[in-house]
């Protein structure tokens, strides 16, 4: 009948749109029958997106990241590390006591210097280093040993250089101030209106910095570069901030297009076992590790691509860190 063959027909037609909605726009195995198909826009094409050129930044990471997967650092925690004894607490206490109460009569004597210092010697303000020098090597002698390897490869005192080393502890600057040079560092604002010790950095002339400030960040590479025309050396973290787990991760390219652009020379320095006497976050506990602290001096070089400058300090310290695993 004429009503059998209408129904028959209607069905057949059914089931072929159906085929052909499959094979157009089948869905992957496993995906939510409810999810939108992507379906390109009227009058576009697929295609490959074509591969992106690799700019200087990129390069810079590529080589750091194949570098990293090779080669752990020795710093990175480990399950063992969780574990802080009575002994690393309490020795933590006596050092924060021990190195307040030195700043003290230290703090002082850099108000008294301060004006004298500012107007005779405003850039490098070599008397008020040589107290920041002699606060930090007083006051980790009596509780971690501290040994600077390579203090030959330091350029003199009159050489304005870029100093770079990897940040994972809180103990980072008190193990540069073993080097001796008067450069500047660079840390965020709200160190500087810690009492003594904030206030001691600003009057040594060290670089103030608003992180998520980007007018900030560029008035800090001006001044950097100020710093060495000036002839006085500044001193990078090039991570950006300290290690979370020790690990050391990328470094940003800040500091070596200061240092391209002034042709100044780049002194990579390693600095070894600092967050295993004092890992980040756990300030409040400071570890005995055998054979303490080391500061390691890498032969300094220059060059006016801050890329080549940016690669080779990397795999300069990530290897050190390895050797000394």
């Amino acid at each position: 009948p004429a009503g059998i063959r209408a129904r028959a027909n209607t069905a057949t037609r059914s089931s072929a749109a159906t085929g052909r909605a499959a094979t157009a726009g089948a869905r992957p195995m496993g995906s939510s029958p409810f999810a939108p198909r992507a379906r390109p826009a009227a009058g576009l094409r697929l295609v490959s997106a074509p591969a992106r050129a690799v700019g200087s930044r990129a390069r810079c990471v590529e080589t750091r990241a194949s570098s990293t997967a090779a080669a752990p650092n020795p710093d990175a925690s480990k399950p063992a590390d969780d574990k802080v004894g009575i002994f690393a607490i309490l020795r933590a206490q006596l050092f924060y006591l021990f190195t307040f109460t030195l700043a003290l009569p230290l703090f002082a004597s850099m108000v008294v210097m301060f004006p004298f210092v500012y107007f005779t010697d405003k850039y490098r303000r070599n008397a008020l280093s040589f107290v920041n020098d002699a606060w930090a090597t007083v006051s980790t002698s009596l509780f971690c040993p501290i040994e600077v390897v390579g203090r030959e490869n330091l350029p003199s005192v009159e050489t304005p250089a870029v100093y770079v080393a990897n940040h994972a502890s809180y103990l980072d600057i008190y193990s540069l101030f073993h080097l001796r040079r008067p450069f500047k560092f660079i840390s965020k604002v709200s160190n500087f209106v810690i009492p003594i010790i904030g206030w001691s950095m600003y009057m040594t002339g060290h670089i103030a910095l608003k992180r998520t400030d980007r007018k900030s960040q560029m008035k800090t590479l001006k001044d950097c570069r100020e710093l060495l025309q000036n002839d006085c050396s500044v001193l990078f973290f090039p991570e950006g901030t300290r290690s979370a787990d020790g690990t050391m991760a990328d470094f940003k390219k800040g500091a070596f297009s200061v240092a391209a652009k002034e042709n100044a020379l780049v002194v990579p320095v390693t600095l070894v076992n600092c967050s295993k006497v004092m890992k980040n976050g756990r300030e409040w506990a400071m570890r005995s590790v055998p054979g303490g602290i080391k500061v390691v001096v890498h032969p300094p070089f220059r060059s006016t691509d801050a890329n080549e400058l940016c690669e080779k300090s990397f795999k300069t310290i990530k290897e050190t860190l390895v050797q000394y695993s």
